[in-house]
């Protein structure tokens, strides 16, 4: 703070006219040594303290350059000292042929203007661009559109083929000896299961499992549906055996029998895989390995849906409710399940 107000002081005084001096030489002797202490404190001075008071030192400047000067810089009379232009070069310590105070005033950043982009005319070639892009699009998007259709529509057509080709003509026999073909399913709503007597688990839960859906669609429906238990293994599971096994479960349960070629042609019409040996004898020890479906027809003999192991009574009896109910609602026409 001392500092600044030494400069100001300093630059007050050669801002300020000296009077007339009889003797040119006093006038040197005053101002050097006060000429001598500004460029020092100018110097040690910092770029902050600097451009504070440029603005000071220019305004000085300005004013002591509309003074006229001789080339020498001395003013007009003989007895006047130096000019104030030449005692503000001084004390600023620049030359008279350099922009004198311009590093203690701070820079002016160069104004730019903001470029603007120039708006392109619409062109035809650009229009052609457009059009053509555009066409290419629509024509991809139509034919990939077209592609899924046909997919949905060959899915939905080989599922109408498939049905059919699931279940078909035989004649086999009951626990009771007597014969039972597919002609004694229509008019009846059916669940038709294969396995064999010998199996340890597997079976013995899915006929369980028909139990439950046929006696809750009984009560919620009014509805009876006929079980059906068909044997892949006939060299073990005889009348009697069957008779014997069907008693286990559900009493309105059918069990059927017949020979080797019976059952492999009706299990072929079911679309059911079995492992059974042609050969097998009674008396030998083997498990069978099968399908594990049981298999929903309609009164008209025609297969409606097949329903896994992973899936519960409950979710069996709900889709079973449906086609019951859509089979009302069409009145059982020719393709009804495929209305669902």
């Amino acid at each position: 703070m001392r500092s600044t107000t030494t400069v100001l002081t300093a630059v007050k005084r050669l801002s300020r006219p000296i009077a007339p001096c009889s003797s040119h030489n006093l006038a040197l002797n005053v101002q050097r040594p006060l000429r001598r202490h500004a460029s020092t404190l100018i110097a040690t001075t910092t770029s902050s303290t600097r451009s504070r008071f440029g603005l000071v030192l220019s305004a000085a400047s300005f004013r002591s350059s509309s003074t006229p000067s001789n080339t020498r810089g001395y003013a007009s009379n003989p007895y006047e000292g130096p000019s104030d232009s030449t005692r503000t070069r001084a004390a600023v310590g620049v030359s008279s042929s350099t922009s004198s105070m311009s590093f203690l005033s701070p820079p002016h950043p160069a104004s730019s203007a903001p470029s603007s982009i120039p708006c392109q005319p619409f062109t035809l070639r650009a229009g052609a661009i457009f059009a053509v892009t555009g066409l290419g699009l629509y024509f991809y998007f139509q034919k990939e559109k077209a592609k899924i259709q046909a997919h949905k529509e060959q899915e939905h057509a080989t599922a109408k083929i498939g049905r059919p080709n699931i279940g078909g003509p035989f004649v086999l026999t009951d626990q009771e000896g007597k014969s039972f073909s597919d002609q004694d399913m229509v008019g009846k709503w059916s669940l038709v299961y294969f396995g064999f007597t010998n199996c340890p688990d597997i079976c013995p839960e899915e006929l369980d499992k028909m139990g439950l859906v046929v006696k809750a669609i009984s009560k919620s429906h009014k509805i009876d549906i006929l079980p059906i238990f068909i044997t892949c293994d006939p060299a073990r599971d005889n009348v009697q055996a069957v008779k014997a096994y069907v008693q286990d479960f559900i009493p309105s349960l059918v069990g059927l029998t017949g020979t080797y070629e019976d059952i492999k042609k009706c299990c072929k019409a079911y679309r059911v895989y079995f492992s059974t040996p042609p050969d097998a004898k009674p008396t030998d020890d083997y498990l069978v390995d099968h399908s594990i479906f049981f298999y929903l027809m309609d009164p008209n003999g025609k297969f409606v849906d097949a329903f896994g192991r992973s899936m519960g009574p409950v979710e069996v009896e709900n889709k079973i409710g449906k086609y019951l109910s859509l089979w009302n609602q069409t009145d059982g026409k020719e393709g009804w399940s495929d209305m669902k």
